[in-house]
């Protein structure tokens, strides 16, 4: 081969060398990465399958692929009855449940707890008490005379509301009435006690008109479900909190826009429930969880206020065995995560 081929061979070669070559001060390409395997978690919902909002909140961000989106594997359960979720939950064999927050301030006064609330879906309770419309009772003042209903005991609300109305205890007869509504029909009471977002379908379902009181209609401090967990989690491993709360809510506020499609997916759950009373019950614990501090905050926002508002109450009505330091009950430092300023969810 001569010189002068050579040569061009040699010059051809370097050019390919050169252009191959990273830029100077560029890093070298790198292999990519293997994405992380998602963790796990267990959520059990503290009730069967129906549409109560921290329910629907996880079923929707489920189907939708939002706990996934937050690389999370979630398996939902369903409790039994009898506290199941509770006890498991502080076995460590779930990572999330739900309860209300009267029973999260019962259950640490009571019992040395160690949970804690991580977020307020219900600003409200979810009791109420009913009376039929044709009954001529118009405030709870006209209770007395009457018969009234508890399903367990005669609740702290229920005490408070009477003092709101200046209403004699005295006065009225104290009755267990259980879980079934029509006693109501059959007027073996004059108030029946309900959950505000199922039972009063039901009696209209049944033909009767009611009248439904209100606790905070009267000034109670009352709140509704939360989201709990164990509170050793919440420094052992506040990313999965963080992912878990960000893609239930994120679920929530799908649900709130689409509210028939989230009816649809409850129904997934819950085959056997009857559709227009999910519907029914998702359009009512919305209303109830939509607030002027959840639409400046976002939902599931909470403060120091409200917690010692109701846990005030149930120290005045005997609905704790002691005071507590709320510290324990809740944390509100997820959401101070999650949300930005003006209140909206950071995403994804």
């Amino acid at each position: 081969m001569s010189r002068s081929r050579l040569g061009v061979i040699l010059l051809l070669a370097l050019a390919v060398v050169s252009g191959c070559a990273a830029p100077t001060g560029s890093p070298a390409p790198q292999p990519a990465q293997p994405s992380k395997p998602p963790k796990k978690a267990v959520f059990m919902a503290g009730y069967k399958p129906q549409a109560n909002l921290p329910f629907v909140g996880v079923y929707v961000a489920q189907e939708k692929g939002f706990f996934k989106d937050q690389n999370l594997e979630v398996e939902i359960l369903h409790s039994a009855g009898q506290g199941e979720h509770l006890k498991l939950l502080l076995a460590g064999h779930i990572q999330f449940t739900t309860a209300n927050a009267e029973s999260v301030l019962k259950q640490i006064a009571d019992a040395d707890a160690p949970i804690s609330a991580i977020a307020l879906i219900g600003q409200k309770s979810e009791q109420a008490y009913a009376v039929l419309a044709d009954s001529g009772i118009n405030s709870p003042k006209e209770w007395e005379g009457r018969t009234v209903g508890y399903k367990v005991y005669p609740s702290p609300e229920y005490l408070a509301i009477l003092k709101a109305a200046g209403a004699d205890r005295s006065k009225i007869r104290e009755v267990a009435v259980g879980f079934d509504p029509r006693i109501l029909l059959e007027r073996k009471v004059d108030v029946y006690p309900l959950f505000i977002s199922n039972e009063p379908y039901l009696l209209r379902k049944f033909g009767a008109e009611v009248r439904l009181f209100d606790a905070s209609q009267y000034g109670v401090p009352t709140l509704g479900l939360t989201y709990i967990v164990r509170r050793d989690l919440v420094k052992e491993d506040p990313d999965l909190i963080e992912r878990f709360l960000k893609a239930a809510l994120k679920g929530l506020y799908y649900a709130f826009d689409n509210e028939a499609e989230a009816v649809d997916i409850v129904m997934k759950y819950a085959p056997r429930e009857d559709k227009d009373h999910m519907a029914y019950m998702l359009k009512t614990e919305k209303g109830r969880a939509l607030t002027d501090l959840t639409r400046a905050r976002g939902l599931g926002w909470m403060t120091y206020e409200q917690w010692r508002a109701l846990h005030d109450m149930l120290v005045e009505f005997k609905g704790i065995s002691r005071p507590i330091d709320l510290s324990l009950a809740f944390t509100d430092e997820f959401l101070k995560k999650i949300y930005d300023e003006q209140g909206r969810l950071k995403w994804p």
